[in-house]
Order: structure tokens, then C-alpha cells, then sequence
């Protein structure tokens, strides 16, 4: 038996309008949709879901006073993801930067809240 992955979830209220952040802003593809359910959206190889419920997902404020995190992304090219970020308006809660770790990252929210880091490898 081999392990071939796993998935995140992150709950929107708007199926459209967090596809359209993440496939327009971002520029991740969309890998599937179920009606106006259920996405996949693949960063990568790997994939997260987008499911749509009724009211706002509960872990968005307690993640952000926690400063905690929805969801990473590694990139290879944080440079294009900032000027992304920029180009479609959207403000980051911090702003691109050298971490200890040997990343440089930044640290946004999507259109729902969600606290989303993306990153890239510089060590």
C-alpha cells in the first residue's frame, strides 16, 4: 500500500468567487467541480478543496488572533506572486519577506478570510 496524498478543505460561502481568487489572483488551476458544491484546486501536484456552505467558516477569526495558518503554498517564484497580489489589488497582511527558516513568504487572506502563507525556498 502506498499513500498518494491528501487534501485541505477550506469552506467558502462563494464557490465562484473563491475559484476566481484562486484560479484569477493566484493563478492555480482549477483540477475539478462539482456544481455549485464542491471545487479542487491544484497548486502543483497537490490539490485543496473548496466546499460551499451556507455561513462563514468559524476557524477564520481564531486562526487570525492566533496567527495561525489555513493553508501554505510553495512557490518557486514569490516575486510573481507579489506582483500578482498587487496587480489584482489585493493587500497582503505582511508583506514579502526573509524568514529565519530560510523562506521568503507572504502572508495573505483570501476572499474569504482564510490565512493563506505562500512561500519559496532560499536555503
Amino acid at each position: 500500500m502506498a499513500w498518494l496524498g491528501a487534501a485541505a478543505q477550506l469552506r467558502t460561502t462563494d464557490l465562484d468567487r473563491s475559484i476566481r481568487f484562486y484560479a484569477e489572483v493566484l493563478g492555480l488551476a482549477v483540477a475539478f467541480r462539482y456544481e455549485d458544491f464542491y471545487a479542487g484546486i491544484a497548486a502543483g501536484p497537490q490539490l485543496f478543496h473548496l466546499k460551499r456552505v451556507d455561513r462563514p467558516d468559524a476557524s477564520i477569526a481564531e486562526i487570525a488572533q492566533a496567527e495561525h495558518l489555513h493553508l501554505y503554498l510553495q512557490t518557486d517564484d514569490i516575486e510573481t506572486v507579489a506582483a500578482r497580489l498587487e496587480a489584482h489589488g489585493v493587500a497582503p497582511l505582511q508583506p514579502l519577506h526573509a524568514t529565519a527558516w530560510g523562506t521568503r513568504e507572504i502572508i495573505l487572506r483570501d476572499d474569504q478570510g482564510h490565512t493563506i502563507h505562500v512561500g519559496e525556498v532560499t536555503g
